[in-house]
C-alpha cells in the first residue's frame, strides 16, 4: 500500500504489481524472466527479503538489466550476508537503495529521462541555498560538477544579474523571469559539457511560479538527450512531472542528486563489455569428481595431498610439499628438491611465525629451523612439510566459500600483514573473464600488483586464469564447501599456489527446498539476447 501510493503521488506509472507472500510456487526469478519480455515494464522494482535460488536470481537480473534498469530495497542492512548481497547486486548490475522513497525516486529518472553518458552536473535556478544543496550532494552521489568554459560563461553571464555568481551552480536570481531560466538550460545543455542538470525554483511574490516551470518543461522538451531532474519549492499545485518528457519535479535537492548518481551508475554498468567463460585448458572434471567422491567418504577436512590434487585437476599452479618426520627426513628432503628450501610445521592450524622457515639454503640451516619449529610447538624432533622456495611475488590469497543463502562464492584478497589486507572481494557464480578481471582490480592492493618494488608488473592475466578455475571447480563440485589457497604468490612469470585447505560437505536441499524444475522454463542467458 505505501509503495502504491508513494508511487501514484510522484506519478511514477505501474504495468503490473505482484506480492509473493512465502513464494511456494511463483519465485521473484520467474517474475523477473516474466518482465524481461514485458514491453509495458521499463524498469522493475523489488523488494526483497530472501533470496530462493541467488545462482538463478544473478542470471536473470544480469540478463533483464542489459535490456531495463532493475531496482531493489533489500532489508537487513545488518545482516551478516549484507556484503555478499551488495556483491550480487553489483555484479548483476541491480540498483541497491536504502528505503522505498530512494527506489521510486530512482524510478522516475530512470523510467522516463535519457540514460547519462557521464558524471558532469550542471545546475542552475533561482534559489542559491537550494543550489548550494545539490552541489554539495553531487560527490556523494559520484558526480562532478561541470566546469563551464570561457564561451559558456560569457552567455550565462547575460542572464545572471549583477553581483551574482555565474559559474556552477548557476545562480539566477530570485527575481529570475520564466525566459531567464528557460534560457539557462538551453544554454547548459548546448555547451556539451554536461551530462546531467540540474534546474531548481522557489517561487517568490516576485516571480511566477507556474510560468517559469512552464518555460523549463519547454526548454527540456527542446534537449531530449539530456537527462533533467526539477525541484521545486512553493508552487501550488506542483506537477509530479514537467512537459512531454516527463521530467520529473522533487520537493528537495538531496533526493534529486542521488536519483541522478544511481542512473550514472547503472548507465556506466550497462555499457561494460559483456563477460564470457572462457574455454579452460588442462581441466580434468571426471577426474575430480573422482578424487572428491572418494574424499566425501570422510568428509571434513581433506589432507594436503587430497587438495592438491583436486587443484592439479583443474590446472591450477600448486607448489610441491613433502612431508618430513624428524630433522633427518628434513634434511633428506630437502637435498633431493635442491635449496634454497621453506620449512612448516605440518599441522597447518600450528604454523605461527616462528613455525614457518623461509629461504634456508644448505644443511645447516635445514637443521636449526627444525629446532626452531620444534621448540615453538613443545617438541624435540617435529614433522615438518618441506617446499622449494617459491619465486617472489604479491602474496594473495584466494580460494571458494559456500554460503548456505547464496551457494559457492570466489573470493580473492590481499595476503601478508593483517593491515594490508584489506575486504577481500567476491563474485558469484557464474565467474565470467570480466568478473575474473575486475575482482583483482577493485583490490585496496592492486597497484602492488601493477608494479612491485620496482620489478616488471605481476602477471594478471595468470591471475584472472586462476580465479576463473576456481569458478569452474565450484561449479562442477559444489562439494567444496571450502577452499583456501594462502599465500599465492603473483608475479611476473605467472601465479603459484603455496598452502592449500580443502573442506567437503555433502550437498543437501540448500539454498532453497521449495526449488521447482518447471516444464518448458524459458532459458535466460545473462550473455546473449533472448529471441523475440
Amino acid at each position: 500500500m505505501a509503495i502504491l501510493e508513494a508511487a501514484a503521488h510522484d506519478g511514477v506509472g505501474v504495468s503490473s504489481f505482484v506480492s509473493l507472500g512465502d513464494k511456494a510456487d511463483v519465485s521473484g526469478n520467474d517474475l523477473l524472466a516474466y518482465w524481461h519480455d514485458d514491453p509495458a515494464t521499463q524498469a522493475v522494482a523489488l523488494y526483497l527479503e530472501s533470496f530462493g535460488n541467488p545462482r538463478r536470481f544473478a542470471t536473470v537480473a544480469r540478463a533483464i538489466g542489459r535490456r531495463k534498469p532493475v531496482l531493489a530495497v533489500k532489508s537487513g542492512r545488518h545482516a551478516a550476508a549484507d556484503g555478499t548481497v551488495d556483491a550480487l547486486f553489483r555484479q548483476a548490475g541491480v540498483i541497491r537503495t536504502d528505503t522505498l522513497g530512494e527506489l521510486l525516486d530512482t524510478a522516475r529518472i530512470l523510467v522516463d529521462q535519457p540514460l547519462p553518458v557521464g558524471g558532469r552536473l550542471a545546475v542552475v535556478g533561482n534559489a542559491r541555498g537550494l543550489n548550494v544543496l545539490a552541489a554539495d550532494t553531487a560527490a556523494a552521489a559520484g558526480l562532478t560538477l561541470t566546469a563551464f568554459g570561457a564561451a559558456t560563461t560569457d552567455r550565462l553571464r547575460r542572464l545572471v544579474p549583477d553581483g551574482q555568481d555565474n559559474g556552477n551552480p548557476v545562480d539566477l536570481g530570485t527575481a529570475a523571469t520564466a525566459e531567464s531560466m528557460a534560457g539557462a538550460v538551453r544554454l547548459a545543455a548546448d555547451s556539451g559539457e554536461a551530462d546531467l542538470l540540474v534546474v531548481t525554483f522557489v517561487a517568490t511574490r516576485t516571480n511566477d511560479g507556474a510560468a517559469a516551470l512552464r518555460a523549463v518543461a519547454a526548454a527540456a522538451d527542446a534537449v531530449p538527450d539530456l537527462p533533467v531532474a526539477v525541484v521545486a519549492v512553493g508552487v501550488p499545485d506542483t506537477p509530479a512531472a514537467l512537459g512531454r518528457r516527463r521530467v520529473p519535479v522533487y520537493r528537495l535537492p538531496e533526493p534529486a542528486v542521488h536519483a541522478l548518481g544511481r542512473a550514472v551508475r547503472y548507465a556506466a554498468w550497462q555499457r561494460e563489455p559483456l563477460g564470457g567463460r572462457p574455454a579452460l585448458s588442462g581441466v580434468d572434471a571426471p577426474a575430480a569428481r573422482e578424487i572428491v567422491g572418494r574424499a566425501l567418504r570422510g568428509g571434513g577436512w581433506q589432507p594436503a595431498g587430497v587438495a592438491r590434487q583436486l587443484l592439479r585437476a583443474y590446472g591450477i599452479p600448486v607448489l610441491e610439499a613433502h612431508r618430513a618426520d624428524g630433522t633427518a627426513a628434513a634434511v633428506a628432503v630437502a637435498a633431493s628438491l635442491g635449496y634454497p628450501v621453506a620449512l612448516k610445521a605440518a599441522d597447518p592450524g600450528q604454523r605461527t611465525d616462528r613455525a614457518i622457515q623461509l629461504g634456508l639454503a644448505d644443511e645447516a640451516a635445514v637443521r636449526h629451523a627444525c629446532h626452531l619449529i620444534g621448540a615453538a610447538l613443545g617438541e624435540d624432533d617435529p614433522a615438518v612439510v618441506v617446499q622449494r622456495m617459491a619465486a617472489p611475488g604479491v602474496e594473495l590469497f584466494a580460494g571458494i566459500t559456500h554460503d548456505p543463502l547464496f551457494g559457492s562464492l570466489v573470493t580473492v584478497g590481499l595476503g601478508g600483514p593483517a593491515e594490508l589486507r584489506g575486504d577481500p572481494v567476491l563474485r558469484l557464480l557464474p565467474v565470467t573473464d570480466r568478473d575474473a578481471a575486475t575482482m583483482w582490480r577493485s583490490l585496496r592492493g592492486a597497484s602492488l600488483l601493477a608494479s612491485h618494488r620496482g620489478d616488471a608488473a605481476a602477471d594478471t592475466e595468470a591471475l584472472e586464469d586462476l580465479l576463473l578455475r576456481l569458478g569452474r571447480l565450484a561449479e562442477d563440485l559444489p562439494e567444496v564447501a571450502e577452499l583456501a589457497l594462502e599465500p599465492v604468490l603473483a608475479g611476473k612469470s605467472g601465479c603459484m599456489v603455496v598452502d592449500v585447505r580443502l573442506r567437503l560437505s555433502a550437498v543437501g536441499s540448500e539454498p532453497d527446498p521449495y526449488l521447482r524444475d518447471l516444464l518448458q522454463r524459458p532459458s535466460i542467458d545473462a550473455n546473449r539476447e533472448p529471441n523475440p
